[in-house]
This record gives structure tokens, sequence and C-alpha cells, in this order.
């Protein structure tokens, strides 16, 4: 599908920064008792959930904006534009990633397909997940309740 500059432009100012995924997954994550901040600013990449005591960060990854291997794709229309822009939103992942992982930080990305395909058990793996994060790091002493 075709669109003019300026309707390409009305699309573009229409995409919020919060997506129905992630709202959707953080729902169902307060329902079961965790505590997080959305999209917090004041953290390197944004991260879509935060627990900043437990050093955990998740990113709720759609699979157009993020590349995703399985089905991301360049659309037809201004192809030059939507592969330097969806390669740099590929690298900048990568570099979000490490940044994160060279400081001790426990990372999850979920990707849009497998809330899609799952919800339920990509639910029940991020709560595993953070009990695990928060486990290991009770452990190491850094937290005390």
């Amino acid at each position: 599908m075709e669109f003019s500059e300026e309707g390409r432009k009305n699309i573009m100012r229409s995409v919020k920064s919060r997506s129905k995924l992630e709202d959707r997954v953080s729902k169902e994550l307060w329902k079961y008792g965790i505590r997080f901040r959305k999209n917090d600013k004041k953290l390197f990449g944004k991260p879509d959930i935060t627990i900043k005591k437990y050093k955990i960060v998740i990113f709720i990854d759609s699979c157009f904006w993020h590349l995703c291997k399985l089905h991301g794709h360049f659309p037809k229309s201004n192809p030059e534009f939507w592969k330097e822009k969806l390669l740099r939103n590929k690298k900048r992942d990568e570099v979000v990633t490490d940044y994160y992982e060279s400081r001790g930080w426990n990372i999850k990305r979920i990707w849009e397909h497998e809330i899609q395909e799952d919800f339920d058990k990509v639910i029940s793996d991020t709560v595993v997940f953070i009990n695990n994060a928060k486990k290991h790091f009770l452990e190491k002493g850094r937290v005390r309740k």
C-alpha cells in the first residue's frame, strides 16, 4: 500500500510510545503481584518494564519495528528509508542488551509473536525470570528484606 508523504507522517505521528502488547503483559504481571515501573526514561534504552531494586529490565519487541528473524520485513515503499531505520533499531537493541548485560542486569526480551502464540507461557516464563533474578540478587546479599 502506497501513502503520500503527508499520509505517512500522520501514520507515524499516531504510533504510541506504549503498545497494546506492553499493556497486556504489564497488566497480567501486576495481577501476579509483581510491581515495576513502565517505560523508565531515566534508564538507558527506556525499558518497557523495570524493577531497579533487583536490576531487572524487560523489553517487549514488535516483530516489525525490531526486525524479528521470523516475521520482520522491509516495506516495499521507500525501501532505502525502511532498511536504514529498521537496521538502526536492531543495532540499538544489541547495544542496549550489551549495556545491561555488561553491568550485571537481568534482561529479558519478549517478541510480539511469542505473546500472540502463547500469552500464558510468556507470562509464566516472565514470572519465573523475575523470581529467579530476585532470588539470585538476594542470595548475593545485595538487598536485605
